[in-house]
């Protein structure tokens, strides 16, 4: 409406603006195949279950740097001790 009022001849935020309802409709949509999740999943979560109880996964936790996430993070295994992580 704000666009529509005040700026009726600017075609570029008209088209800006229009691209930007697409996106999120299209992102919601994909949201919805997904059944809420933000990302799919790699592996179905029976696999993942079997594969730690068998040994061949470790489950762990991602410990990321909130200053330098790009550069630095770890994981500590659960079952380890501190010192055992990489």
């Amino acid at each position: 409406n704000y666009l529509d009022n005040f700026w009726p001849d600017l075609k570029a935020a008209h088209e800006l603006f229009d691209s930007i309802v697409q996106a999120r409709r299209e992102r919601e949509s994909e949201s919805q195949e997904n059944h809420g999740k933000e990302y799919p999943e790699h592996l179905p979560v029976e696999v993942l279950e079997a594969g730690i109880k068998s040994g061949r996964y470790l489950q762990g936790t991602l410990n990321v740097n909130k200053h330098r996430a790009q550069l630095e993070a770890f994981v500590r295994l659960q079952g380890f001790g501190s010192k055992d992580t990489g």
